[in-house]
């Protein structure tokens, strides 16, 4: 039965006359909120005061994304709630330029005004528009032509063409002539990423960390006062199958001054970040605003010589000379902490001052989403001053102690130095695989793992210290 409505309805449509089309441009506009994702996603909800005969109708809505998904439209009257059905829209995204407008006219007649470079007279003559691949062919009069022969004037701009992108909507009104209405729609061209700045101080133990916001429009439409809400977190997409083609645009830089830190709620399995006011994302610009601050966060350094599982089971003697110890800091996201928030996936760029007081960058690395109560660890390079010479001293398969089993015993020599004026600490981690265990070393481990030992070792100012183990592993 829904079907032969349906069928009804279209042939009701079909026979109703065109109606002529009413505008509305962001003159109309009342509110708009814009809701970012973070993969180049955008919920847009555009409320404009629009007027509309009663009956049928057309609306031509412009102003919208150029990159607006045009199955996701939605057109609801906020003060005639019900009075308003939209039964058929189109989005017009063939742009007004000379070359589209040309192209239009082709098998059309159109006027060519040529001026006298002599007396500064126009003269007009009627020309066909025959084709205009790689250069424009008219025919004018009892000739071709090829080229551009004049100035070219044209009658009227095609009603499918636009200036600007423009969602045409036909529409059956049985409200009032002027109503409140809400097009809500999803785009492309609108993302956002989190940048975070920190500072240690001068003991390595303290952040000062802030977070900005980096907003990038390239939808191909402005969005004037708007408010701004964020989503962090993985939202599933149902992917195409033949993905479009990429839109590369130029961006232009805008930054805000700080200020307080965004309002943050959970939404499903998300998290919403709510701008404290109204902010203009204009067309092809990067904007930042400021998310949050935080000063004093207790902070670990830690240097780390992390190890491989491969030289167990084989003999190797030299397993490297010089290595570097990773250099990492570690926080935790609590409020006890100065934080407490969840933080958005994003880079941290962190920065520590010299002895003129003059802040140098020292590292950045990438976190993922992280929620509150959780802890941040960042690498920031490999130390300088703090290195080691690692080699096997020695090596020997046992018997089979059982049929399909593989018994080893290896030792292990690491030479840890220190270059520095003060004494450090040094994490020595090494994935052990399979069932083992130590048989001796020089200084206690902890089992960090399963197939972790982990030893803390104590490397005195510019001096080494030297750490050795033999262990027993069977497969």
């Amino acid at each position: 039965m829904s079907l032969r409505l349906t069928a009804a309805a279209t042939s009701l449509i079909l026979a109703l006359p065109a109606a002529a089309e009413s505008t509305s441009t962001l003159q109309d506009q009342q509110s708009v909120a814009v809701t970012i994702y973070n993969e180049n996603l955008a919920l847009v909800k555009d409320q404009r005061k629009i007027g509309i005969a009663g009956g049928h109708g057309t609306l031509a809505f412009r102003d919208v994304s150029a990159q607006i998904r045009p199955e996701t439209a939605l057109l609801r009257s906020l003060s005639s709630p019900g009075k308003l059905a939209v039964i058929e829209q189109n989005f017009d995204f063939d742009l007004l330029t000379p070359q589209k407008l040309l192209d239009k006219y082709v098998g059309k007649t159109v006027t060519v005004v040529r001026t006298n470079p002599s007396t500064g007279a126009d003269s007009s003559e009627s020309a066909q528009v025959l084709a205009t691949n790689n250069g424009v062919v008219m025919k004018i009069g009892d000739r071709i032509e090829t080229g551009m022969p004049g100035r070219i004037t044209y009658p009227d701009v095609p009603a499918n063409l636009r200036e600007r992108p423009t969602l045409v909507m036909t529409l059956n009104n049985s409200g009032a002539a002027q109503q409140e209405v809400e097009l809500s729609y999803l785009t492309g061209g609108l993302g956002w990423k989190a940048d975070y700045v920190a500072e240690l101080n001068a003991g390595d133990d303290k952040l000062d960390i802030s977070a900005w916001v980096t907003l990038t429009n390239t939808s191909g439409a402005a969005y004037q006062n708007a408010r701004l809400q964020l989503v962090a977190g993985d939202v599933n997409r149902v992917q195409d199958e033949i993905a479009p083609p990429h839109v590369m645009a130029k961006m232009a830089m805008a930054a805000l001054a700080p200020a307080q830190r965004m309002a943050e709620e959970s939404l499903l399995e998300y998290h919403l970040y709510t701008l404290d006011r109204p902010t203009t994302i204009a067309e092809n610009q990067t904007k930042q605003v400021a998310l949050l601050s935080a000063t004093g966060i207790p902070a670990r350094k830690e240097l780390l010589l992390r190890g491989l599982d491969y030289y167990y089971q084989s003999s190797y003697g030299d397993l490297g000379q010089k290595l570097k110890a990773g250099v990492f800091i570690e926080f935790d996201n609590k409020e006890s902490a100065q934080l407490g928030m969840p933080l958005p996936k994003g880079i941290i760029r962190v920065y520590k001052k010299d002895a003129a007081g003059s802040a140098q960058f020292v590292g950045e690395d990438r976190i993922d989403h992280t929620p509150k109560n959780e802890k941040v660890r960042l690498k920031l390079g490999e130390s300088f001053d703090v290195t080691a010479d690692k080699k096997q001293t020695d090596f020997k398969k046992l018997p089979d102690p059982a049929k399909g089993s593989a018994l080893y015993e290896s030792a292990y020599e690491i030479v840890l130095k220190n270059a520095r004026k003060e004494a450090v600490v040094i994490t020595v981690q090494e994935p052990i695989p399979a069932d083992w265990k130590i048989l001796k070393e020089s200084q206690p481990h902890t089992k960090a793992a399963s197939n972790t030992a982990v030893w803390k070792v104590n490397i005195p100012a510019e001096g080494q210290t030297t750490l050795a183990y033999s262990v027993q592993v069977k497969y």
